[in-house]
């Protein structure tokens, strides 16, 4: 068994997340208290009571995915669950890095408090949307952004075969959709997400959390990662801070991040942390060999998950 771990971003989050892990685990309690100890935001009250239009603002979004994943990786590590590889979904790196040792645990997540800030904080004016588009192809998304004369809008994520989330002004999103279903795209779904997020209009955010990141220290990889910017791996001679300056600018190359894992032999991948968005994306990944996927967002899904690991050694 070679473990992949995966971790979430922005749209997966919802009320009450984290909530009975938090009750039940001391060290999950204990990550929750150390985040509000680490950035003065009581994240436990954000995620589990909200509201809604609180959690889902971008400050405190990244912050409470971030700090579920987190807590949920220290159970696993308790019980000597470890990754091989790991990758994550826009903000998913960083949780991915964290865990890889690359940032520690303070630096990381003050890190992710000033990235979600300047994400919601340096927009430009606009009615700001994202979409996903799935049935095309990725060349025919592309296709379809370029068609669009009503505004700015481009693929933003690539997330698998079959699905790459477009990133743009609301009028522009929506002439895509019109221009997509004519090509015979079979879904269009507006994401829960509040900026043209991975395009050149997050230039300011990026500029400003290339600064942030001139004070951060980046150690040795203890774990390999697999970063979005390429879908290749992290080496040691790579400019972190550089490649996390540019990462929210550029588009998420998450099908061929799947890809590459599945080609280095992980045939296990574990989701840590809100929803099941990632998991739906590794059964989508074409793949002959026999593929485990399992997900873990609460009590029930990680007690299961430890179980079955220590069942198949």
């Amino acid at each position: 068994m070679k473990i992949g771990f995966l971790f979430p971003g922005q749209g997966s989050q919802s009320i009450r997340m984290g909530k009975d892990l938090y009750e039940k685990y001391e060290n999950v309690k204990k990550i929750y208290d150390k985040v509000a100890e680490t950035t003065g935001i009581d994240i436990a009250k954000i995620s589990f009571e909200g509201p809604e239009e609180k959690l889902n603002e971008t400050k405190y979004t990244q912050l409470a995915i971030l700090t579920e994943s987190l807590a949920i990786l220290e159970i696993l590590k308790e019980n000597n669950v470890k990754s091989e590889i790991s990758a994550g979904l826009s903000l998913g790196e960083y949780t991915a890095l964290i865990n890889s040792g690359v940032l520690s645990f303070e630096e990381g997540v003050k890190l992710v408090q000033k990235r979600g800030e300047y994400m919601q904080e340096l927009l430009p004016s606009g009615d700001w949307q994202m979409a996903a588009i799935m049935g095309l192809t990725e060349e025919q998304v592309e296709e379809v952004c370029e068609k669009v004369k009503s505004g700015f809008v481009v693929p933003a994520n690539y997330n698998c075969i079959g699905q790459i989330a477009i990133s743009g002004e609301k009028q522009a999103i929506e002439e895509a959709e019109t221009i997509a279903r004519e090509m015979g795209a079979k879904k269009i779904r507006v994401l829960k997400t509040a900026g043209p997020f991975h395009t050149e209009k997050l230039v300011d955010s990026s500029n400003a959390l290339r600064k942030e990141l001139e004070n951060i220290t980046i150690n040795k990889f203890e774990t390999k990662v697999i970063k979005n910017l390429d879908g290749e791996f992290y080496k040691d001679t790579d400019d972190i801070k550089d490649i996390l300056a540019k990462h929210i600018i550029n588009p998420v190359r998450f099908s061929k991040t799947l890809e590459n894992m599945i080609n280095n032999g992980i045939d296990t991948f574990i989701e840590i942390g809100p929803g099941k968005t990632l998991s739906g994306f590794v059964k989508r990944t074409p793949t002959e060999k026999e593929i485990k996927i399992l997900n873990i967002n609460d009590v029930n899904s990680l007690e299961d998950t430890i179980k079955l690991l220590r069942e198949e050694g």
